[in-house]
């Protein structure tokens, strides 16, 4: 007969036969003979739910949880092989997953609060409690390895989704940043770019990976062109999904982008028959303009969106297009019969037209003041003679400085739109 397995062959059948759970194997790692009978005999008297197998040295019972079917193991730090702290810090290693009650004496118990500290389930005194505050240290230490291990295939779960997502959303990021022009067109056509009438540029700070802002240049006739500036509700995923939607629609109505108001009208009733199998209100502020290369001059329409500001280098001004009495609409996707007007603003060789989105001046400074509208006026009127993009660079850095923050709180779109030269004469509408 093995002296060391505790089994009840008449319990175990009963067990069976009833449908009960399986015995579970514990590994007793002491070389004491009278602690390992006293274990025995407590284990006994307080469950016949255990079965448990002994060795003497901390080799054995590593080689014996190497064959598996170990649920628990008892483990006295003081064995001929090992001693101390590395006990358990080499059982531990060995099989992290399995729950470890360390048995200590009195002189070495703070070694067993260390233990615990590492990783062990718990610990017991020798000689100390009885049988029922042994089997309930057991159940408790089975219980709470059982907890840890849903955690850890939780939080790997957990952490195998946001490696995913963060793919996602980087993919996403190359994607809007895709759906801003690569390249702008030139007027006349066939012109090299740098002698272009018309020179854009723009600069897009998402608050997030993606964001809701959104602009585009439309080649409209050979010597117009078409700008789109949007600011969609909020930031993040959800927004960029909706400015890839107005992109799309905006691709689809391009035949009729020459008229701004009706545009603006035709792109909020398509925005807003998207948005209706949604079950959240969401619209977008825009503004789209139409400007002649050749005889000068902007046509535009607003729903809802702040006024873009007119360079006028010959005066030395700043304006805004949209003076307080223009034309304004309602957002997009508010209103199906939303009625957008026509409004019409200068705009002649030398001059630039700054477009942006409301993160570039609802920045905030440390101690809660707004950068506002007259300032974002006050730095471009003091770099009116520079070019277009380094006005754009100016105009982020001064917000930047204003709010001691490198990043913004919402996205932030600029664009401009440099009238670099008049329409060579030689060329024909």
């Amino acid at each position: 007969m093995d002296t060391n397995r505790i089994s009840d062959d008449s319990a175990t059948v009963t067990a069976v036969a009833e449908g009960a759970p399986p015995m579970l194997r514990v590994l007793l790692v002491e070389d004491n003979a009278g602690d390992v009978r006293l274990i025995r005999e407590l284990i006994r008297e307080g469950s016949s739910g255990f079965e448990v197998e002994v060795t003497g040295r901390l080799a054995e019972g590593s080689a014996r949880l190497a064959r598996g079917d170990i649920a628990l193991v008892l483990l006295d730090l003081s064995l001929p092989d090992s001693h101390g702290i590395e006990t358990f810090q080499k059982l531990h290693q060995a099989v992290p997953e399995i729950p470890v009650i360390v048995l200590s004496g009195l002189s070495n118990e703070a070694v067993a609060v260390q233990a615990v500290h590492e990783g062990a389930q718990d610990y017991l005194v020798k000689g100390e409690g009885d049988s029922k505050l042994l089997v309930r240290a057991m159940r408790y230490a089975l219980e709470r390895s059982a907890v840890a291990r849903q955690l850890s295939r939780y939080a790997e779960e957990l952490r195998r989704k946001n490696t995913q997502m963060e793919a996602d959303i980087e993919m996403a990021r190359e994607l809007q940043l895709c759906f801003l022009p690569q390249q702008y067109p030139v007027f006349p056509p066939d012109t090299p770019p740098e002698k272009s009438v018309l020179q854009f540029s723009h600069r897009y700070l998402p608050a997030a990976e993606v964001g809701g802002d959104f602009f585009t240049v439309l080649p409209v006739s050979s010597h117009s062109a078409g700008i789109f500036i949007c600011d969609v509700m909020g930031h993040g995923l959800r927004a960029a999904l909706l400015t890839a939607v107005l992109r799309g629609v905006m691709e689809e109505l391009k035949p009729g982008a020459s008229e701004p108001a009706k545009f603006l009208g035709d792109v909020n009733r398509s925005f807003l028959s998207i948005l209706r199998r949604t079950e959240e209100t969401i619209l977008a502020t825009g503004f789209y303009a139409v400007i002649d290369a050749q005889a000068g001059g902007i046509r535009y329409a607003s729903a809802g969106h702040p006024s873009p500001l007119r360079v006028d280098r010959q005066a030395g001004d700043v304006t805004a297009v949209r003076g307080s009495h223009g034309p304004q609409g309602p957002a997009l996707g508010v209103f199906e019969q939303a009625v957008y007007a026509e409004g019409r603003a200068p705009f002649k060789a030398g001059d630039f037209l700054f477009l942006f989105t409301d993160g570039v001046y609802e920045t905030t400074s440390k101690d809660g003041d707004e950068f506002g509208l007259n300032r974002l006026r006050d730095v471009i009127r003091a770099r009116l003679r520079r070019p277009g993009p380094q006005i754009l660079e100016d105009v982020l850095a001064a917000v930047q400085g204003f709010s001691g923050a490198r990043r913004f709180e919402d996205d932030v779109c600029l664009v401009g739109i440099e009238y670099a030269a008049p329409w060579p004469e030689k060329v024909n509408g």
